[in-house]
């Protein structure tokens, strides 16, 4: 609805390609996926000035394994039930929101 008009980005031909020009400008690159090492979203603390580069992955599929090591941390959504899945844009809602708030309460 007319976001690339107003949001600056930028496209790259492989994700690796993304993940290194963010690592350049001090971009902190945080997978969002279920692995054995990854922090629960809610346990993760944000500092102040911190910049975030967030990689979410194929419904499906999840993050490649490539991408997932060349990232800084891994977050999970906290589950609870038998089912651990969630939409994508369900995903990316909940991270953002989560987030966005411990920035405004590091800037309050």
């Amino acid at each position: 609805m007319g976001a690339t008009e107003s949001v600056d980005w930028k496209y790259f031909e492989q994700t690796e390609d993304a993940l290194s020009a963010l690592k350049k400008e001090h971009f902190t690159l945080l997978a969002v996926e279920q692995t054995e090492n990854s922090v629960y979203l809610n346990d993760f603390k944000v500092k102040k000035g911190q910049k975030f580069g967030l990689i979410f992955g194929h419904e499906v599929k999840g993050v490649d394994q490539k991408v997932v090591d060349l990232s800084d941390l891994v977050l999970e959504i906290p589950q609870k039930g038998t089912k651990h899945s969630l939409n994508i844009s369900v995903s990316i809602g909940v991270t953002l929101w989560d987030l966005s708030t411990k920035i405004e309460q590091l800037n309050n």
